[in-house]
């Protein structure tokens, strides 16, 4: 029966989706609009005239937006020709026309809702000095050098990202540039900026930016600092950088004294696990030292989401941690750290989303409080002044990779002999934001609960919900989302203890983004830690389009692919437009902690690196990525051990 229903209601197309791009909230979630609970919800729908629309206290469409762009401000971004600055990439995400820093007209096929500049505090915007020969600068050896070779372009200045680079990675950027005075102002010149993009209800733009800490050479422990006030509590402190300290520990007690000092907010989004060398979700202090109470609180305080996906790789699962995974090896960045250097094969388990939602279960049994618990987002990670993750609207990640016939194959990054290659970056990538209005202070708050997903550039549309009373006609009903609210909790939420053992279930459904490819399928990965304390997971289908039917080990074959690379299109004559279904956990066992999450896949399409070689008519070497399969991940919703 179960199986039937999983096949018919994955079949679904137009059967009360349309709620499903409406709604969002928490079993108990304090937003602009109230708070919102199960009752609350519940006595709305009871009460409700003929319109089942009037009254919803929930949001009514995910928020789309980046959390994570660079402009000219960040001195790696000025030093290889970033032009564009705050109120460029600003301009572009509300859905203004800019040109790009090689003069290129660009466009967003869709505004944004919201938007965070989250240049680096590291000398932040001093770039602009160096490139224009600010005497005060120009004292220093380096930065004369610095000067001629960035304003020498081409090899001269990809020699000086590097330098930056390498600089910052080991905290030797010269003294002149780093007077906390100037840096201070340059951060007000910032804010002012930002805050005049700013228009509640309309588009938000976020106050951010970005802590570059490189764990003494490279191993990337970057956070992106998110202010959920404006300007004027923003100013009050200065903002905390790697140069000060790298150790994320120091980063939390600056964040905890701008809370008392401002009585404002922020938070910290981790990224880019893939290149820490294991030093991301390590088990161990940043000194080596063994975790304590303190720290296991502390990271679950500050740090509530990860980025998932983004243009230096996806950090969702490393295929060699899941062997039966089929779809973990998406854009995957495992040479080394950010200064390639080496990855050695024990470091991949402490790198990837994964492998910590996993690890946090174990910390919390201990603890008392699970340092992991950690929902998802994406962002492009762009240094052009441009948020532009659609594989067809791709304008690169530094000003040197925009559209060119030349651009698939110029060095990205470089050190020593190693090197990685630009047609390695992927477009990725989004998050959506299931907010109650479109502001700072909501879709702050919704990031803070988890209720938010990334995605790897496209615009799926995805609900996902957990509880212990959905049925299969939930997954018919029109009022999808009123049901999922009333009777679970959503993305990022807790279902808390099964008091009676029985299975959760789980409400689950995707709607295409209009101008990609159609779904392939959803899936649900669970987690969980046994008696004896080892981890596990495991992929299950759970929705699919077409008469597709499990094989003996439950897989569901691939969809195909209609990609034509002599033309760069695809079309869409597989797949589905929406998908929708209620699961429940067969191998559920209530004894032991477990999360839960969706990943929805699409057909593939062609990447950006075959609209390259159609536009510009070059031939590109066979090791080239050509198709791509965008995709969502939602964040988990997390299962309490029955005692």
């Amino acid at each position: 029966m179960l199986e039937r229903t999983l096949r018919t209601t994955a079949r679904l197309i137009g059967c009360g989706f349309l709620i499903l791009i409406s709604p969002a909230a928490s079993a108990q979630v304090s937003t602009d609009g109230g708070t919102i609970t199960q009752e609350r919800i519940g006595r709305v729908i009871k009460k409700r005239g003929y319109s089942p629309f009037a009254g919803r206290p929930y949001p009514t469409r995910p928020l789309w937006g980046d959390q994570h762009t660079h402009t000219s401000w960040s001195g790696d971004a000025g030093a290889v020709g970033t032009t564009l600055g705050p109120a460029d990439v600003l301009r572009l995400a509300r859905g203004e026309e800019v040109t790009s820093n090689t003069g290129q007209a660009v466009r967003l096929s869709r505004p944004y809702d919201w938007l965070v500049v989250t240049d680096h505090a590291e000398a932040l915007g001093i770039i602009k000095g160096v490139i224009a020969g600010d005497p005060a600068l120009m004292v220093d050896p380096t930065i004369r050098e610095w000067n001629k070779g960035i304003n020498a372009g081409g090899e001269a200045a990809s020699r000086v990202l590097f330098d930056i680079i390498e600089r910052q990675s080991n905290g030797r950027l010269p003294e002149v540039m780093l007077d906390p005075e100037s840096a201070f102002d340059m951060w007000k010149e910032m804010t002012e900026i930002v805050e005049s993009y700013d228009d509640p209800g309309e588009f938000t733009a976020l106050i951010g930016y970005e802590w570059t800490s490189n764990a003494g050479g490279g191993n990337n422990l970057h956070r992106n600092v998110i202010y959920r006030g404006g300007k004027q509590v923003a100013d009050l402190v200065a903002p905390f950088t790697s140069l000060q300290s790298e150790d994320p520990e120091d980063l939390w007690a600056w964040m905890r004294g701008y809370e008392e000092t401002t009585g404002s907010k922020v938070l910290a989004i981790p990224h880019n696990g893939n290149l820490s060398n294991g030093r991301m979700f390590a088990l161990e202090t940043f000194d080596g030292e063994p975790l304590d109470e303190e720290w296991v609180r502390e990271r679950a305080r500050w740090e509530p989401v990860y980025e998932i996906s983004q243009s230096k790789g996806t950090s969702e699962q490393h295929p060699l941690l899941a062997t039966d995974d089929g779809f973990a090896d998406f854009e995957i960045w495992d040479q080394g750290n950010l200064n390639l250097v080496p990855k050695q094969p024990e470091m991949l388990a402490y790198e990837y989303f994964r492998e910590a939602v996993k690890n946090g279960l174990r910390l919390e049994s201990e603890f008392g409080v699970n340092p992991f618990k950690l929902g998802v987002v994406a962002g492009t990670d762009t240094h052009t002044g441009m948020s532009t993750p659609e594989e067809n609207n791709f304008f690169g990640k530094f000003a040197g990779a925009e559209p060119s016939a030349e651009r698939w194959n110029g060095i990205a990054f470089k050190f020593g002999d190693r090197e990685i290659r630009d047609w390695e970056i992927g477009a990725s990538g989004l998050t959506a934001v299931w907010a109650a209005e479109n502001t700072r202070a909501s879709i702050w708050d919704a990031m803070k609960r988890r209720e938010v997903y990334g995605t790897t550039g496209s615009r799926i549309t995805v609900r996902f919900f957990g509880g212990y009373d959905f049925t299969a006609e939930d997954a018919l009903a029109r009022d999808v989302a009123a049901r999922g609210y009333s009777k679970g909790v959503p993305m990022g939420g807790d279902l808390g203890v099964s008091t009676t053992g029985e299975a959760p279930s789980f409400l689950v459904g995707a709607m295409k983004d209009p101008l990609s490819g159609n779904l392939d399928r959803i899936q649900i990965i669970k987690g969980w830690v046994d008696a004896e304390g080892e981890t596990h997971e495991r992929v299950f289908d759970v929705a699919w389009s077409g008469d597709r039917v499990a094989d003996a080990d439950g897989k569901i074959p691939p969809v195909g692919s209609t990609v034509d690379l002599e033309t760069a299109s695809f079309t869409n004559t597989i797949g589905a437009a929406e998908l929708l279904t209620v699961w429940t956990d067969p191998e559920f066992d209530p004894t032991e902690p477990s999360f839960y999450y969706a990943r929805v896949i699409e057909i593939p399409t062609p990447r950006w690196t075959a609209y390259d070689a159609v536009y510009f008519g070059v031939d590109m070497a066979p090791e080239v990525r050509m198709t791509v399969t965008e995709r969502a991940y939602t964040s988990p919703i997390w299962h309490s051990p029955m005692r």
